[in-house]
């Protein structure tokens, strides 16, 4: 025997070289974009937002609309039931580590050949025969392709864990600013009633002073075309405030219903206290630059895997059971039977399968690693709008506030020349769109600055807080 040993070495050997195909020239091209290449702040590490930021508006009724959307929106349902699937599939991944054993029973009815193997009596005639026995194999992963495999299902679960947390995160932030929408369109409404209420007022003025002979028709029909226009815009915006309540209602999961029972007003609504610069740790915040890392993380190991599959496969198997020719011999002692040994498969000549496999793989890899660098110069991206939106807002609101106050005094004094006889009606009319315009404008702005904060909550993470479990794995991999 000890002269056959380094023959089949060599052969074993020769077997493993010719089936370990050529990776040459497969190579990821992408790379993962760092905090330099991004121009990330040095800057201290800013706090996550609370998990439930939307609270610190203390709104009670944003409070309870949000958490009916999180309980019940379908669109939120789907990606949990992604994430089931992908737990799956990560336990079907995990279950090709471990040993399998199976049961087999099989019974047949056969009439054996005259001319077969057997020889007479039992060639040419008819028996029953069967078999009851207990089978076991395990792959022995020496080369990591199960591994890889199973570790890529796990980082698809983190992924879609973390792109479920992204849309609850989305759902709350659609709903809040669904919510300012509607406190906007309701108070322009009181804007556009307080106006026609005013001209109605100014067309009883104007009528007395053309019955006492001091205006004409002109003014006349120049103070009623005020009337229609402000019912129009009544209408216009009632029909917006109507669609605002549909698209809450479609959020929280109860279409055809008016879910906000009480009409919020924007000076109720408490400012959220945001950042004020682009935080050093922004990347770690939010759970789509966490999935889009994730998905790197689960090509890479399907590369891995890919890799794997140019080495052989070493496989234990087992057998022990019965096995008779005749039922009622089955569970007589002779009819025992087993076996044990080990199995190679090893690829020597596939056509470029393997290397054609490989290559998609890292081109996956190369597509996961390029839209994770998106995901982070649009997160990049979104903070910094939302911060510079923030600053002229506040801007913006200042100088309004003054303008305001000035186009009310002139309106005044308008009203005031023309009861006097001192000025004509279109003076008033002038000062009166002044005065409309900045009314609208402070209600538009009021309503985009808390818009602009849910806007940056979101861009900021949104609370967004990693499974204890993700972070242990990353920094493993760190």
């Amino acid at each position: 025997m000890t002269h056959r040993n380094p023959r089949l070495a060599a052969l074993a050997a020769a077997l493993l070289l010719a089936g370990c195909a050529n990776m040459a020239g497969i190579e990821p091209q992408a790379r993962l974009r760092d905090d330099a290449s991004l121009n990330l702040p040095a800057a201290a590490a800013e706090a996550p937002l609370a998990v439930q930021w939307w609270r610190a508006f203390g709104d009670e009724q944003l409070d309870r609309l949000i958490e009916q959307a999180l309980a019940d929106n379908p669109n939120l349902r789907i990606a949990q039931a992604r994430l089931a699937r992908a737990r799956a599939a990560g336990e079907v991944a995990g279950a090709a580590l471990l040993p399998q054993v199976n049961g087999q029973f099989d019974a047949m009815h056969q009439r054996y050949s005259e001319t077969g193997l057997l020889p007479p009596p039992i060639a040419g005639s008819v028996r029953d025969s069967a078999t009851l026995q207990l089978g076991a194999g395990w792959e022995l992963d020496f080369f990591g392709k199960n591994r890889a495999l199973l570790e890529g299902a796990l980082g698809a679960v983190r992924a879609q864990q973390a792109e479920t947390d992204a849309a609850r995160i989305l759902l709350a932030s659609n709903v809040a600013r669904s919510y300012f929408q509607l406190a906007r369109v309701d108070e322009q409404l009181v804007v556009a009633r307080r106006t026609l209420a005013q001209r109605e007022e100014a067309l009883r003025l104007v009528r007395d002073r053309v019955n006492a002979g001091l205006d004409t028709s002109l003014e006349l029909r120049q103070s009623e075309g005020g009337l229609p226009e402000g019912r129009q815009q009544i209408e216009a915006l009632q029909e917006q405030a109507t669609l605002a309540r549909n698209a809450l209602g479609a959020l929280v999961g109860k279409p055809n219903t008016d879910v906000v029972a009480t009409a919020p007003r924007l000076a109720d609504i408490k400012p959220l206290a945001t950042a004020a610069v682009i935080p050093a740790n922004l990347l770690g915040l939010r759970a789509d630059v966490a999935a889009a890392r994730w998905r790197v993380e689960a090509a890479g190991q399907d590369v891995r895997s890919a890799k794997a599959q140019f080495y052989p496969d070493i496989n234990l198997s087992a057998f022990a059971g019965l096995s008779s020719i005749g039922l009622g011999n089955l569970l007589q002692a002779g009819s025992l039977q087993w076996g044990v040994g080990p199995a190679i498969r090893l690829p020597i000549f596939e056509g470029g399968k393997l290397r054609a496999n490989l290559r998609g793989k890292t081109a996956d890899y190369d597509a996961a690693v390029e839209s994770y660098n998106a995901t982070v110069i649009e997160a990049i991206h979104e903070v910094g709008d939302q911060l510079a939106s923030g600053r002229s807002i506040a801007l913006q609101q200042a100088e309004q506030k003054q303008a305001q106050a000035s186009a009310e005094g002139a309106y005044d004094i308008a009203v005031q020349r023309y009861k006097a006889g001192l000025g004509n009606y279109l003076n008033v009319l002038t000062a009166e769109n002044a005065v409309l315009a900045q009314r609208r404008l402070a209600v538009d702005l009021a309503a985009r600055a808390l818009d602009t904060q849910v806007g940056l909550a979101r861009a900021l993470g949104g609370g967004y807080v990693p499974p204890a479990d993700a972070v242990a794995a990353a920094n493993d991999k760190n």
